[in-house]
C-alpha cells in the first residue's frame, strides 16, 4: 500500500511539474479559445522523437464534450510512405483567458501547452512552447508565412533562449520550398 501511495505522489509530482511554464515565458492574456481551434500548419519545430522525421504536420483543435480541447496532430513520415496521427486532449491551466493549457496524448500524463505569442487580432499564426525551451513551434492558419513574420519569430526566440539554431523548417505539400 505505502509503494502504491509513493507512485501516485511520485506521477502527480512528475503531472505537475511537466504543466509549468519555462523561466521567462507567459501566456498570453485574453486568448479566446473559439478563435484558436481549427487546423494549424507547424511552420517551424524544434526536434523530438514523437515528430522526427515528419512533413506536412498540421494540428486541428476541436471541442471536446467535456469542455476540454480535441487535439489531432498529422504529419507525413516520407521515409515511410506513410501518415502518422495522434489523437490527445487538453485543457486549461490557470483559466480560459490565458494561453496555458495541459495537453496528454497518452493517458494520464500531461505536458505545457503555452501560447506565449498569437495574433491576438486575426487568430493566423501562433508561437508556442512546452515545459521547457528544448519545446518551440511556429504554427499558421496557411501553409506558409511571410519572411517577415518567420524573422520576428527567430528573433523573439532566440531573445527568450531558444536555441534558434536547431529549428527545423516544416515542409508542405502546398508549400514550395
Amino acid at each position: 500500500m505505502f509503494k502504491r501511495t509513493l507512485l501516485c505522489f511520485f506521477l502527480s509530482v512528475f503531472a505537475v511539474g511537466c504543466t509549468r511554464l519555462p523561466e521567462g515565458i507567459q501566456p498570453v492574456q485574453g486568448f479566446e479559445l473559439p478563435r484558436y481551434l481549427g487546423k494549424w500548419y507547424e511552420i517551424a519545430r524544434l526536434d523530438h522523437s514523437f515528430e522526427r522525421g515528419l512533413e506536412q504536420v498540421t494540428a486541428e483543435y476541436s471541442l471536446r464534450e467535456d469542455g476540454g480541447v480535441r487535439v489531432i496532430n498529422r504529419g507525413y513520415l516520407s521515409d515511410g510512405e506513410a501518415w502518422k496521427q495522434a489523437e490527445g486532449k487538453a485543457y486549461f491551466v490557470d483559466g480560459a483567458n490565458k494561453g496555458h493549457l495541459k495537453v496528454s496524448f497518452f493517458g494520464p500524463f500531461y505536458a505545457s501547452y503555452v501560447v506565449f505569442d498569437l495574433d491576438q487580432e486575426h487568430y493566423q499564426h501562433s508561437f508556442v512552447t512546452g515545459p521547457d525551451r528544448s519545446y518551440l513551434w511556429l504554427l499558421s492558419r496557411n501553409p506558409s508565412v511571410s519572411p517577415a513574420l518567420m524573422d520576428r519569430f527567430i528573433k523573439r526566440a532566440k531573445a527568450l533562449g531558444y536555441d534558434t539554431d536547431q529549428l527545423i523548417m516544416v515542409k508542405h505539400a502546398e508549400d514550395p520550398r
